[in-house]
């Protein structure tokens, strides 16, 4: 019998408990009497704010002993072992580490003299922020729902939208210290099982302190480390998440984080929104070509610029290249001196108003912006067509729908600005080139980055009807290439005739 085997001696239970939280204040272990008749004695465990005594008369534990206080204390034992889950989701432990970590879940431990294990019942756990609305993606029409900092939490938001029994929950654990509560979710018999053993095995692949966001796990599970493109897409919507589940993805879910992953993913996927899918296909499909050439100004639009008024000045009018020399004169500072100031300065204000609280940050980012634009100016210290440029590059990256996919364009932009610099319209296609060679290469989970843009043949050009343009639902009847080949359809018309109008009446409109 090892040192924390549960005995039928609570004295000693309780000293062995005792030593394993010595010096823990906020550990309370409260003894109390179960029966009428030479009560039987026993002790409850638990954390300080996380469940308190006073919350015992609504608590599971507090409805678990009055139960048991009209019991004989000879049949407590017995009636535990027999009843104890059907009463309630009781844990039982045979071991004294183990019901402490089961205590560090914000759980409460039962201790009974003369039972030789102890139970685990569940209360109200750690105090958290509710679910909040979606901030960071804001949709015209849809929920506004988003996830929360607990992960039962989020679990539950994404069954809510997805009432299927297919629909797989695997619990694991990361952090060796922290022993943060990861699950993993999917679509059992439409999600590929390979992808699901590969994303379990890279979890079983490190070992670290603690796990304080979804982020540290990304970051330790991806296979291109040194690439600046993510190889998991976020999301804060459970009916993004849900939307990902349908089409084979897998879902990840990290407890303390209001963010979810999604794996495998591409450079398309990146740039879709919620409401692509419950606004009308022209609409749709209007928005995501902005969003397209948005994420393509937003990398090359200053490189460019910088390649034209440095090496190419030939390629713009006559009047445009006056206009753009007007501008410069007296300026103390080269093209790429006063480009790069107003990067930075523009970058500088982008961080201060999101660490700036509220309204706040959000005036700092608008009038600073403005502020510093105009005085630059009039100071002579740049020209307004760099104002204007960086600007617009700003304002493009605004539109790009993730923000880790747009980080990777705002440090991309500079490598383009001093290609550029260097050999002018040549530095800038080599640097473009370089950087699509990149992404040609990159993989999610064995998923090409540029699908479908490459390799459309591996779908049947599946994805093709759900890229820069939105084709309208019915066209999109079969899933992406992340599901299984044997589960790909998603949508049929459950009438023929249904489709044959639909037909007809698209054939007339053409006419």
């Amino acid at each position: 019998m090892g040192q924390y085997t549960v005995t039928t001696d609570l004295e000693h239970n309780k000293r062995i408990f005792s030593q394993i939280f010595s010096d823990c204040a906020d550990i309370k272990m409260v003894d109390m009497q179960l029966g009428t008749d030479r009560p039987l004695r026993c002790m409850v465990a638990y954390i300080e704010i996380v469940a308190a005594a006073s919350s015992y008369g609504s608590s599971e534990m507090g409805r678990l002993i009055q139960t048991l206080a009209g019991e004989n204390p000879q049949e407590v034992s017995s009636f535990l072992k027999k009843n104890g889950k059907g009463m309630t989701d009781v844990t039982f432990y045979m071991d004294l580490k183990e019901a402490a970590q089961g205590l560090l879940t914000g759980d409460m431990i039962l201790f009974v003299d003369g039972l030789d294990q102890v139970l685990k019942i569940p209360d109200k756990g750690y105090p958290g922020m509710g679910v909040q609305s979606a901030e960071s993606e804001k949709v015209t029409r849809g929920s506004n729902e988003g996830f929360s900092d607990s992960v039962k939490t989020n679990t539950a938001l994404i069954r809510k939208r997805l009432r299927a029994t297919e629909l797989k929950n695997v619990e694991a654990r990361a952090g060796r210290r922290t022993d943060t509560l990861v699950n993993i979710m999917y679509m059992e018999g439409i999600a590929r099982k390979e992808v699901l053993e590969e994303i379990q095995r890279r979890l079983d692949t490190f070992e670290i302190d603690g796990i304080m966001d979804s982020g540290m796990i990304e970051q330790l599970a991806e296979r291109h480390w040194s690439s600046p493109f993510p190889q998991f897409q976020t999301t804060e919507r459970p009916d993004r998440a849900v939307h990902a589940l349908l089409e084979g993805r897998i879902v990840l879910l990290c407890d303390n984080s209001p963010l979810a992953l999604i794996l495998p993913t591409d450079y398309n996927s990146f740039l879709q929104t919620s409401d692509d899918y419950y606004n009308r296909f022209e609409i749709a499909s209007l928005e995501r070509v902005i969003r397209y050439l948005a994420a393509f100004f937003a990398l090359s639009l200053p490189g460019l610029y910088l390649a034209v008024i440095n090496f190419h000045t030939s390629l713009l009018p006559t009047n445009l290249l006056l206009t753009f020399a007007q501008a410069r004169a007296g300026v103390p500072f080269s093209a790429l001196v006063e480009l790069l100031l107003m990067e930075l300065g523009f970058e500088l204000l982008r961080e201060a108003g999101v660490r700036l609280p509220g309204t706040m940050g959000n005036t700092i980012g608008i009038v600073g912006g403005l502020i510093i634009g105009t005085a630059a100016v009039d100071a002579g210290l740049a020209s307004p067509v760099v104002v204007i440029v960086v600007a617009f590059t700003a304002l493009c990256s605004f539109a790009i729908p993730s923000e880790e996919f747009a980080n990777a364009f705002r440090l991309l932009k500079f490598f383009l600005i001093f290609a550029s610099a260097w050999l002018g319209l040549f530095g800038y296609l080599a640097g473009m080139l370089a950087i699509l060679i990149h992404l040609s290469g990159l993989r999610s989970f064995g998923v090409p980055y540029l699908l479908p843009f490459v390799s459309s043949e591996a779908d049947d050009g599946v994805q093709l009807k759900d890229s820069i343009f939105r084709f309208p639902l019915f066209c999109l009847y079969k899933r992406p290439i992340y599901a299984k080949e044997s589960n790909r359809i998603r949508f049929r018309w459950r009438d023929q005739a249904d489709l044959k109008d639909r037909k007809e009446s698209a054939d007339e409109h053409r006419k």
